[in-house]
């Protein structure tokens, strides 16, 4: 797994956990669920791009 956000130890493997249990689609849902992002901020970015690429894959396996 790859470290997103070092400051609360998040890693993109729990980003794609929190996008398919919890329904997280933005950094804020983030913040609320488990801190990514609320330190120091510069994982906030990257983040983002972690969930949307994990919420392009769930769609696309729904359609199929």
């Amino acid at each position: 797994p790859m470290y997103v956000c070092v400051c609360h130890a998040v890693t993109d493997r729990d980003i794609h956990e929190a996008v398919d249990a919890q329904g997280v689609q933005h950094v804020e849902d983030l913040e609320q669920l488990c801190g990514a992002g609320s330190c120091c901020g510069s994982c906030r970015d990257v983040a983002q791009e972690v969930i949307d690429a994990r919420l392009v894959q769930a769609r696309a396996y729904a359609a199929a």
